[in-house]
C-alpha cells in the first residue's frame, strides 16, 4: 500500500516536472512548480505516516509553508519587478 501510494504520487510528479519544463507562459510554469511542490509534501507525509519517526509530518509541514511563501513571492515579484 505505501509502495503503491508513493509511485503514484512520484509518477504525478514526474507529470508536473515535464509541464514545469515546458511550460507555455511563465505562470504556467510556476503553478507547476507550486504542484511539484506540493507532491513533495504528500510524499514526505504519506512516508511520515507509515514509518516510525515523527519529524517527517514536521518536515513536510515546514516545507509546506516554504512552498507557499515562495510562490507568493515569485508571483509577487513578476508583477510588481519588486518584493517590498
Amino acid at each position: 500500500m505505501i509502495l503503491g501510494t508513493a509511485l503514484a504520487l512520484l509518477v504525478a510528479a514526474l507529470l508536473v516536472l515535464s509541464r514545469a519544463l515546458m511550460g507555455p507562459t511563465v505562470f504556467d510554469r510556476i503553478l507547476a512548480v507550486n504542484a511539484l511542490g506540493t507532491k513533495t509534501v504528500l510524499i514526505v507525509a504519506v512516508l511520515g505516516f507509515f514509518s516510525a519517526p515523527e519529524f517527517f509530518l514536521d518536515t513536510a509541514l515546514a516545507y509546506a509553508l516554504i512552498n507557499f511563501i515562495a510562490t507568493i513571492a515569485i508571483l509577487k515579484y513578476i508583477e510588481f519587478r519588486r518584493l517590498g
